[in-house]
């Protein structure tokens, strides 16, 4: 994708750490931005070692915030042991950015955290994709705004596929062949605004609640039948990669 001229410009001036890696997140990743869509960014920093082991510790977490030409720029940046503590938990979210096809910066510590996350996959992640689709669908019920409701269907269809496949896909364009028929036609609607309300032609809500409670129901069926395993496979080569990059 093609990012707001100097936008990076601004966020490694804004910076204060070398970068592991940095994608896109959000519509943008999910397969349908609108014109005014937020620039979601997400990655890892490196700390430097004196900031891990001295007596003045360095930002865990990194956040820009800023609006550039007319559009949110929105960047978050987690230490490499921060975000591995999460790619170990059952957060699909940290999943979906390092596995995000829309890079911006990368390094040989991106390359073996993709290499690792097949062995870090669990059918516990249903539980993260299940409990954010039912925040998803609250905020959708209470503004009848769009973007909730194509959210609430990503997340579902992404969990559904990664229980099946064991591959993480965010992009609801690659998944629409697991969803209702209308998609196709939610997500183009979604293209003239960000925040727009649920288009007038669009299926009555009975409809919208039966269809997404049946892919619930479906993703709870998966988490079930799943071959993923309890527990992170990869678990010490994460713990591994983290000390030899700490300490290189």
């Amino acid at each position: 994708m093609n990012l707001p001229e100097g936008l990076l410009d601004r966020f490694a001036a804004g910076h204060p750490y070398p970068r592991a890696f940095v994608t896109v997140s959000g519509a943008h990743l999910y397969g349908f931005p609108s014109e005014d869509s937020d620039v979601d960014l997400r990655g890892v920093h490196l700390l430097p070692l004196e900031e891990i082991v001295g007596l003045r510790t360095g930002d865990e977490t990194v956040t820009l915030m800023w609006d550039h030409e007319d559009v949110e720029a929105d960047i978050v940046t987690h230490d490499l042991a921060k975000f591995c503590t999460l790619l170990l938990r059952r957060n699909g979210y940290v999943l979906e950015q390092v596995m995000s096809p829309l890079v911006i910066t990368t390094s040989p510590v991106h390359e073996e955290l993709k290499e690792l996350v097949p062995g870090l996959l669990t059918f516990n992640h249903a539980y993260h994709y299940l409990g954010f689709a039912r925040s998803q669908w609250k905020a959708f019920e209470e503004t009848n705004e769009l973007k909730p409701l194509l959210y609430t269907f990503r997340i579902l269809l992404t969990g559904i596929h990664l229980m099946r496949s064991g591959e993480v896909e965010a992009d609801l364009t690659r998944l629409t062949g697991d969803g209702p028929p209308y998609l196709a036609d939610l997500i183009e609607a979604k293209r003239a605004a960000e925040h727009g309300a649920l288009p007038g032609d669009a299926p009555a809500p009975s409809r919208l609640q039966a269809d997404t409670a049946a892919l619930t129901a479906r993703l709870k069926e998966e988490r079930d039948r799943s071959d993923l395993p309890e527990h992170p496979a990869n678990f010490r080569a994460v713990h591994d990669l983290v000390v030899r990059t700490r300490l290189r």
